[in-house]
């Protein structure tokens, strides 16, 4: 017996034949969990059709994975695998356990089946006694029929899955998605040896699956560029709901969390919710490139640099950074290396266009940060723009700009990370990437090599921008950038509470 099983005998209540029998009586029919096909079924069926021609004859396993556990007893809110969810449609707490499987067909192409756990009938012991997939403990989920209705392809018990994948597993390639479900590889690869399969090999067979799936959702379609305009929107909804909030945060004390509570409200309420942890950092906690803890107080002269996205219920999340003077106006030495990352980053903006490489958009903006260093004396004697920008010999100005300009964006925050480099950083830009370009500038409060009057101050600015036949779109252009209008939206925003 397992440790769940276990704990869920020693709470187990007692009961009798005649109360189960009594459960299972008298429920009015239930309403559809399915009102129609989704908007993304069509997308996600040319998705599969894509990656059926790329891999002819071949049984193709994508797991969503199942559900996690947080403490205890107690699970984690399920997201599925971002494979799973960009070839099926499905999105935010949608089906764990689930398996997608592309079934070869003798006359070419595949079979999409959807292996699931549908809806249990009310006269199941399922229904009132499974506290973690019970419809009486976590509510409906789809039948066999609406799953086939809203996404367009077979649906099938969950039960049916290990013969399925099994069945022929030594005449045929079977590919899997790998780390969306441990347990699920496990079993498979068992099977798949047991047929004749090599053990050392599986894992490079199943790369290559995983890595055509990452590559595959560089481009975005109509669909996933219209869910990346409505994350968007939420987001500069949260942004600015921080901001009239901010004499709250500075008032209450503990004001970065005040920020993170007020800004995954928002995400909530117009999303599915954040889409990674928020960044809320204030004061010298902005040069700490990934501070998440989010534990310090927020005080008037500061900056916050807010990195914050919402996801939407398809699971695309917007990334963006707005670095605010907290109240409401920079400071001559605030706004001088903001004045200085903003150059930056339109640098690194009028680099996105088709035939420019993705690298170009690092070097535009990397180039202007160390123009301002330099000017600012702050690279070492003797050495150039030129001389810190050769790879080789310099990189000087990294100490105060480590991380990279851009990163492309989608159902994963860093999206399509296990595309090659020649696919990545060396390919061409082309209509329907949607990318970050995000520099910054940080001077850390104990920086004896940065100026005084830089010390403590961190600066990012992120915007999330499509590529288009001519240039780029900044998707998030409504959220204000320059010193001038970042006060003036503060501004304005917190003069409608007023």
């Amino acid at each position: 017996m397992s440790e769940e099983q276990k704990q869920a005998e020693n709470r187990a209540r007692p009961t009798t034949d005649e109360f189960r029998a009594f459960v299972k009586e008298d429920w009015a029919p239930r309403r559809p969990t399915v009102s129609g096909p989704s908007p993304a079924a069509p997308y996600a069926a040319s998705r599969r059709a894509a990656v059926s021609a790329a891999f002819p004859g071949e049984r193709l396993i994508v797991p969503a994975g199942g559900l996690k556990v947080r403490s205890n007893d107690t699970d984690y809110v399920f997201r599925p695998h971002s494979a799973f969810a960009h070839l099926t449609g499905l999105g935010a707490d949608r089906e764990p356990d689930a398996v997608l499987v592309l079934e070869p067909l003798a006359e070419g192409g595949h079979e999409a089946v959807l292996y699931f756990r549908p809806l249990a009938d009310r006269d199941s012991d399922e229904f009132f006694a499974d506290t973690r997939y019970g419809e009486f403990w976590v509510g409906a989920r789809p039948s066999i029929e609406d799953v086939e209705l809203e996404l367009g392809l077979t649906g099938r018990h969950i039960d049916e899955f290990a013969a399925a994948a099994a069945k022929d597993a030594g005449s045929m390639v079977i590919r899997l998605v790998r780390d969306a479900d441990r347990d699920l590889t496990r079993s498979l690869d068992a099977a798949r040896v047991e047929n004749g399969a090599q053990e050392e090999s599986l894992a490079e067979t199943d790369d290559a699956l995983a890595h055509h799936l990452s590559h595959l959702r560089m481009v975005k379609d109509e669909f996933e560029i219209e869910q990346m305009r409505a994350a968007v929107a939420g987001t500069k909804v949260g942004f600015e709901a921080v901001i009239a909030d901010l004499p709250e945060a500075v008032a209450k004390g503990r004001g970065e969390r005040w920020v993170e509570g007020v800004f995954g409200l928002h995400a909530r309420h117009t999303g599915n919710g954040v889409g990674y942890d928020s960044i809320c950092a204030s004061g010298d906690h902005a040069n700490t490139l990934h501070w998440i803890k989010n534990t310090g107080d927020i005080k008037d002269g500061d900056l916050l640099l807010l990195d914050a996205g919402v996801e939407v219920e398809h699971l695309y999340t917007a990334d963006v950074t707005r670095t605010l003077p907290v109240n409401g106006t920079f400071s001559d030495a605030q706004r001088e290396v903001y004045d200085a990352v903003y150059a930056a980053q339109q640098a690194g903006i009028e680099a996105v266009k088709p035939g420019n490489k993705f690298s170009d958009i690092h070097a535009a903006a990397i180039r202007v940060i160390a123009e301002h260093l330099h000017a600012w004396g702050l690279l070492p004697e003797g050495v150039s723009v030129e001389d810190t920008l050769d790879t080789e010999h310099g990189q000087f100005h990294r100490r105060w700009m480590v991380h990279g300009t851009s990163h492309h964006l989608g159902i994963d925050v860093h999206d399509c990370a296990l595309a090659t480099r020649a696919e990545y950083m060396d390919a061409e830009l082309e209509p329907g990437m949607v990318l970050t370009v995000e520099p910054g500038l940080y001077f850390k409060a104990d920086d004896l090599k940065a100026p005084e009057r830089f010390r403590g101050i961190g600066v990012r600015i992120e915007d999330d921008v499509v590529v288009t036949a001519d240039g780029c779109e900044n998707l998030s252009a409504g959220m204000p950038r320059t010193a001038d209008d970042v006060e003036a939206w503060i501004r304005e925003v917190q003069g409608r509470n007023v």
